[in-house]
């Protein structure tokens, strides 16, 4: 009788045992895809730095806590109607820098996110229940407290899979908010800006733009007296860089875009006995006291 007794226990026990693990690889699952989740929904950064920029997301995300992901997730990609601003989206960019922020959000009528807040929140502390007291919470040295963990387990596990199927459903809804918003991205017009600081409504981005940046090399190579000018610079621009007229970044002259850039001043000069356009960055004077 003794034998039989250990032998049902054991086998009790070894369920339990299951049951348990099975529970944790779920909750495993779930806390891998939050984490991707949190550190793909939205991304700020230079153009030219914003792989770093992802990286270094999950970097940071890898190391937290599935409540910490889950207080975080909550009012940044789940919201509430009501709370649906980008307000807290908006980043103050460096100047002179091509800088890129997105952010997807899912958003949930206000009853429904307060709902949803709730369970998350029982589901963090059924995770930190299983993980820290499972054992202290459950007699499994007989089988009457097996048959009651089983249960538990059981139960456990409905729960954790039903939130994981919630959040692959979330995980869909991201990944195609990503795709639509990289269709838009690819579009000349987007590309046209980010590449050139043209933006789709006509205004042009002149400090981060690239004829700019052309412009500033051919004043090093041909500034004399701490000036350039305009017309040679134009001639040296085109040549290295085709690319870069005027036209595209809807101006007639060089002269013009000299003049539309607030970090460049224009100023006639006597060269050669002639009265020449000619520009440099402007100077900055601070005022003494």
């Amino acid at each position: 009788m003794t034998m039989s007794n250990d032998d049902e226990l054991r086998t009790l026990q070894q369920d339990v045992q299951r049951l348990l693990g099975r529970c944790m690889f779920r909750l495993q699952q779930y806390e891998r895809l939050i984490k991707a989740m949190l550190a793909e929904h939205k991304l700020s950064g230079p153009m030219d730095a914003l792989e770093q920029a992802r990286s270094a997301q999950f970097d940071r995300t890898a190391t937290k806590t599935l409540g910490t992901v889950v207080g975080e997730l909550l009012g940044s990609y789940v919201v509430a109607g009501e709370n649906s601003s980008n307000d807290e989206a908006k980043t103050n960019s460096p100047e002179n820098v091509n800088w890129f922020a997105m952010q997807i959000k899912l958003v949930l009528p206000a009853a429904e996110f307060v709902q949803v807040e709730s369970e998350l929140r029982e589901l963090v502390r059924l995770r930190n229940n299983l993980v820290h007291h499972f054992t202290d919470q459950n007699d499994i040295w007989s089988s009457d407290g097996c048959r009651g963990a089983q249960e538990k387990l059981i139960s456990a596990y409905t729960l954790i899979d039903r939130h994981f199927g919630q959040l692959k459903q979330w995980a869909d809804t991201m990944v195609k908010a990503r795709q639509a918003m990289s269709e838009v991205l690819q579009s000349e017009a987007i590309i046209d800006f980010f590449d050139n600081g043209n933006s789709p409504d006509g205004k042009v981005n002149w400090e981060a733009s690239d004829i700019v940046s052309a412009l500033r090399e051919a004043f090093y190579a041909l500034a004399v007296d701490g000036w350039a000018s305009v017309t040679e610079a134009g001639s040296w621009v085109a040549k290295r860089y085709p690319e870069q007229l005027p036209a595209k970044y809807g101006c007639g002259s060089w002269r013009q875009v000299v003049h539309e850039t607030p970090v460049l001043e224009i100023r006639r000069l006597e060269r050669d006995g002639h009265l020449t356009p000619c520009y440099r960055e402007k100077v900055s004077v601070e005022k003494s006291s």
